[in-house]
């Protein structure tokens, strides 16, 4: 992998590659991009991406790599953050924020810690089971957490960095070399056809307490990449009507304007996109609606924005400009008034508007737009400016974007379970969490440079479950 250069670090937006307002019904039409970043949308940009990275960086436990679920709070390791983390540490070698030596001693110790740790129904002294792994890890012994699941989502964003360590990892000496072998056998020790106890679908959840959970993952959400990587399984390969059964249950309509297939929360529309490119291949399913699945989430991220502009609930703040719901730290989980009403004010929660549901209490994360760069910049970063500009260090600081904020929650006898109030600005959080952090650093990557996509398309194994899944076209065809 070459470092980049100034033409390659500018490569997406310029104003005459906005996204402009029709007047027919609401619908939007793409003019050309002129593919570059503009000049003071990469100063932004970059400190953006700097001080994420430095998050996974410094947070992590530099002798496992374990990656913490949130900081500065003291939590467990969260194995999706890892995922974002080993990916975003070349991130960190093409940025010159790390020297490649070092990322390979790092990576080299999270992919051993992997390796070697326990797999056993024994939970007690178990990191996981089958090639898969629980949620959350002990930042220091590695071991199962409380009596957290055996997670296949977050095993499969685990993988996802896991995959892309395989490809980007290229060098032939030993460090690399051992990268590459070690990434490949965690991959193909994964028993994606264990984790379907009912045939097709892929079960989100096993306990030793009580064996598998109750739900399945159906519907558009951010399975995708699951999906994909059960099907690209050179060992335990799943059957391609788990694809079908999966996009059958999708919900297409009309959210705001905007007609795509709609899941509420947008880390459904970001989660999958931070590891595959997704723009110009398709599967049956979007073949018949005539877009990609990068274009439905570009229609997701402006059909929130056009809710918050509305704003029909009455909310401080929102605006075109200040806008963004997905699952993030919340205030409070107390019912009070505002507004002349009373509303239900939520702690962690998936946060959403579509057609599927809405989940809106004013509260505001900035992954939101920050994991929905590379589908509608023109929007995005505007929209990240405008709130460190509004609000400070109250919400950008030492490591980016604190997870959420609520301008209308201004209650003082109310027990916050996160964040603090801050006079005159209302509810912040104050914890970073690396599930939040990771599509912010991916995606403006992706955004700058295709860096994390660029990786993947090398995979044989994601090619093989595009495929399997039915997509063809665009790179696939190449």
């Amino acid at each position: 992998m070459k470092p980049l250069n100034q033409m390659s670090r500018r490569r997406f937006l310029d104003t005459a590659g906005a996204v402009v307002a029709s007047p027919i019904a609401g619908s939007l039409l793409r003019a050309e991009p002129l593919a570059r970043v503009r000049e003071a949308d990469e100063e932004f940009l970059e400190t953006l991406e700097k001080r994420t990275f430095d998050w996974f960086w410094q947070t992590a436990n530099p002798k496992n790599g374990l990656v913490p679920d949130r900081w500065p709070r003291e939590a467990p390791c969260s194995i999706a953050a890892v995922g974002f983390g080993l990916a975003g540490y070349g991130v960190g070698i093409e940025r010159g924020y790390i020297s490649r030596a070092e990322a390979i001693k790092r990576v080299r110790n999270t992919l051993r810690f992997f390796w070697e740790a326990p797999q056993s129904e024994d939970a007690a002294t178990a990191a996981g089971l089958r090639g898969f792994f629980y949620h959350f890890l002990n930042m220091k012994s590695g071991l199962r957490q409380w009596e957290c699941e055996l997670s296949s989502i977050d095993t499969g964003l685990l993988m996802c960095g896991v995959l892309f360590c395989r490809e980007y990892f290229d060098r032939d000496d030993a460090g690399e070399r051992e990268i590459r072998d070690r990434a490949d056998a965690l991959y193909r020790r994964v028993e994606w056809d264990w984790m379907q106890p009912r045939l097709p679908l892929i079960c989100m959840s096993w306990r030793p307490e009580r064996g598998f959970g109750d739900h399945e993952y159906k519907g558009y959400d951010e399975a995708m990449f699951l999906y994909v990587l059960a099907l690209g399984s050179p060992t335990h390969a799943i059957d391609p009507a788990a694809w079908n059964a999966f996009t059958s249950t999708y919900k297409w309509g009309d959210f705001y304007g905007q007609q795509h297939v709609n899941f509420a929360p947008l880390f459904g529309h970001q989660y999958s996109h931070c590891f595959i490119d997704f723009r110009g291949i398709r599967d049956a399913y979007m073949g018949d609606k005539g877009i990609d699945y990068f274009e439905n989430s570009r229609r997701a991220t402006y059909s929130q924005r056009a809710y918050a502009a509305k704003n029909p609930l009455r909310w401080k703040d929102y605006s075109d400009e200040i806008w963004g719901l997905t699952a993030c730290d919340g205030p409070a989980d107390a019912k009070l008034p505002y507004a002349g009403d009373e509303r239900e004010f939520r702690s962690y929660s998936a946060r959403g508007a579509a057609l599927d549901y809405i989940n809106d209490d004013g509260t505001i994360a900035p992954t939101a737009a920050g994991g929905s760069i590379p589908f509608a910049p023109e929007i995005c970063i505007p929209a990240l400016q405008a709130m460190q500009n509004r609000y400070g260090e109250a919400l950008f600081t030492k490591y980016g974007f604190l997870d959420a904020f609520n301008p209308s929650f201004t209650f003082h006898d109310v027990e916050l379970k996160h964040g603090e109030l801050i006079d005159g600005l209302g509810w912040f959080d104050t914890d970073y969490l690396g599930i939040d952090q990771g599509p912010i650093l991916l995606m403006s990557e992706n955004l700058r440079t295709e860096l994390i996509w660029d990786v993947l398309k090398k995979s044989q194994y994601v090619r093989r479950g595009l495929e399997r899944a039915g997509f063809t076209g665009g790179w696939l065809a190449s």
